[in-house]
């Protein structure tokens, strides 16, 4: 094997799939593929973005009116973190100050945040409740965000361009623990039973989410657009 190849090797081994396609269509300051280049591979690797898959569960489809209920932000091919209300955020009408002061906290450990639909929905109210509260939100290219909904659409021809219906097109599992009004009024009651029923919902659908980009991400060039 060439002394190339095995730097290569010893790069890639025990590297995710997914990680190794996306370096291949990297190129690097030589207008060549990642992968030709083990010595640029090593310098992009030391600078690698961490990701992460973001999803929000909220009272109301407008900010001015509505709160979060949790949210979850699933690390690429790690854990995820996970917040949800407290039956005392809704007794003392604290609602999601607490959340919000944490999410500014967890969002930044990223380089780059994932979301679906996350550009006219997640990303605006999680804006909005932040400077609703006077918070420091990371502003304009601070983190960088892709919207896993556009690829879906501009890139997939189907009936409906929901999560759940792209998850279903490639078998991924989705929607297990789907939320009904019951669920949803007895969460803004304050129940706590209520309330870890969404953020298991929630949950699901950042692993959900993952896996879909998993798929859809080899026919896209990564983006430098900014929450």
């Amino acid at each position: 094997m060439k002394r190339g190849s095995t730097e290569l090797y010893q790069l890639l081994r025990g590297m995710p799939k997914q990680q190794i396609l996306r370096l291949s269509r990297q190129t690097c300051k030589h207008g060549h593929s990642l992968l030709v280049h083990p010595t640029c591979l090593r310098e992009e690797l030391g600078k690698e973005e961490k990701w992460g898959y973001v999803d929000i569960e909220s009272s109301n489809l407008a900010a001015t009116f509505g709160y979060i209920i949790s949210y979850c932000i699933k690390e690429a091919n790690g854990p995820i973190i996970e917040r949800v209300l407290t039956p005392n955020d809704i007794k003392n009408h604290i609602f999601d100050k607490r959340l919000m002061k944490q999410f500014i906290i967890d969002s930044r450990k990223f380089d780059r945040l994932l979301g679906y639909y996350s550009t006219k929905f997640d990303i605006p109210f999680l804006r909005t409740r932040s400077l609703h509260f006077g918070l420091d939100f990371p502003l304009y290219s601070e983190i960088k965000h892709t919207d896993v909904y556009y690829i879906v659409r501009n890139k997939l021809r189907l009936h409906r361009n929901r999560l759940e219906t792209a998850c279903e097109f490639f078998d991924i599992p989705c929607k297990g623990h789907r939320l009904n009004p019951t669920v949803w009024q007895r969460a803004m009651s304050g129940e706590k039973k209520a309330l870890n029923y969404i953020l298991q919902h929630n949950r699901e659908d950042v692993i959900s989410l993952e896996l879909l980009y998993n798929k859809v991400s080899l026919y896209v060039k990564e983006n430098k657009t900014s929450i």
